[in-house]
């Protein structure tokens, strides 16, 4: 099986923190994106062997753009592929996700929502630059599930200057109540050049201390297992039936296709990612050419690459897929760590503890290959 991506570089506004590839248009630009999105989908036809399982269209903001505009996108993807996927995600605004458009998505075969929520603090939502309010959210998962959709996820961030553990809680506690399938879960980060990143640059703001984060995650964890959510990757919670399953591809080394300016595709062999130029990307397409570059995957990279992906989730690294000579290359320097408690062998598998969680990104550096 294997996932589709397609990408939706449009934002009715930019948030202070987002580096992602997207731009401010008008409606013009739109329709003739998604010609040239439905296009891309025809020239690359036979990109993957496997059958598509996963629609996941990302931005951006998906939701900025028309209902005729999104139907185009999951007819396209179905009829080009002849799929039936088994989940279909849209990432949507709040403030979008009015009954009509709630109805329309459905009708479309749209089963999944991603909203990103960030926080239910407004005084945050507008330092943010968010366009919605926290009242809007619970009104946006009452029309999608008056409407039938009940698989719905949920965006926070933690970690805002001067937030405290309290006011987090407050967080945690907001997302629990609203019986949401699924919340993803971040730590707001300064990507240099954003306007988040200057502010901090010019002493207008101070992050939180590293403790601080820590503590946050962990009430996190606690909290959220409390609610009945499965931890099953380091930023993503999903009660019992309901992880995503387009993002497991990701993490399991399942190919999948980007579509459009800036989305990326992996064919187990192979990764490519398209111009990040809307303009450029139009009409590139518009010539029959695929704007792209492409990076082939010996067998170090492929190591490196299940580290990163494999082990950030509650399964773990299957040590059977590697070779002889990586088997004891990750044993030897995942020795120390397991003798910490930061790593534990589960039935042929090599798996982050709770704490060793916390020491991630220290840990896979270790592993990987240089």
């Amino acid at each position: 099986m294997a996932g589709l991506y397609v990408h939706v570089p449009f934002c009715a506004s930019r948030c202070i923190y987002c580096a992602f590839y997207s731009t401010t248009c008008g409606k013009e630009l739109q329709d003739k994106y998604v010609d040239a999105v439905v296009k891309e989908m025809v020239l690359r036809k036979t990109y993957l062997s496997e059958p598509i399982s996963t629609i996941y269209i990302g931005g951006g903001t998906p939701s900025c753009l028309s209902v005729a505009n999104i139907e185009r996108i999951i007819s396209a993807a179905t009829d080009v592929y002849a799929c039936k996927p088994n989940e279909i995600t849209i990432e949507a605004n709040p403030d979008d996700v009015n009954r009509d458009f709630s109805t329309a998505i459905s009708a479309m075969g749209v089963n999944r929502v991603s909203m990103g929520a960030q926080t239910f603090n407004d005084e945050r939502l507008r330092f943010l630059h968010r366009r919605h309010t926290s009242e809007q959210v619970g009104k946006a998962i009452h029309n999608l599930r008056d409407n039938g959709i009940y698989n719905i996820s949920i965006d926070l961030m933690f970690g805002f200057p001067g937030e405290t553990l309290s006011e987090w809680e407050q967080d945690i506690d907001s997302v629990v109540a609203l019986e949401t399938q699924h919340v993803s879960a971040y730590c707001l980060t300064y990507e240099e050049n954003t306007p988040l990143w200057k502010m901090r640059e010019a002493g207008k703001i101070t992050d939180n201390d590293e403790d601080t984060y820590l503590k946050m995650y962990d009430m996190l964890i606690d909290k959220l297992t409390v609610a009945g959510f499965e931890h099953y990757e380091i930023s993503n919670f999903a009660q019992q039936g309901f992880r995503s399953q387009h993002n497991s591809c990701y993490w399991h080394d399942v190919p999948y296709i980007g579509i459009g300016a800036a989305a990326h595709s992996y064919d187990l062999h192979s990764r490519q990612w398209n111009v990040s130029d809307v303009d450029k990307y139009i009409t590139e397409i518009s010539n029959n050419n695929v704007p792209f570059t492409l990076e082939l995957i010996d067998e170090d990279m492929h190591y490196n690459d299940l580290i990163t992906t494999e082990l950030r989730t509650i399964e773990g690294l299957n040590l059977d897929v590697l070779s002889a000579e990586q088997k004891y290359y990750i044993e030897e320097q995942s020795r120390s760590y397991i003798k910490r408690g930061l790593l534990e062998v589960l039935d042929g598998r090599l798996r982050l503890t709770r704490d060793g969680i916390m020491l991630s990104d220290l840990i896979m550096s270790d592993l990987v290959k240089a």
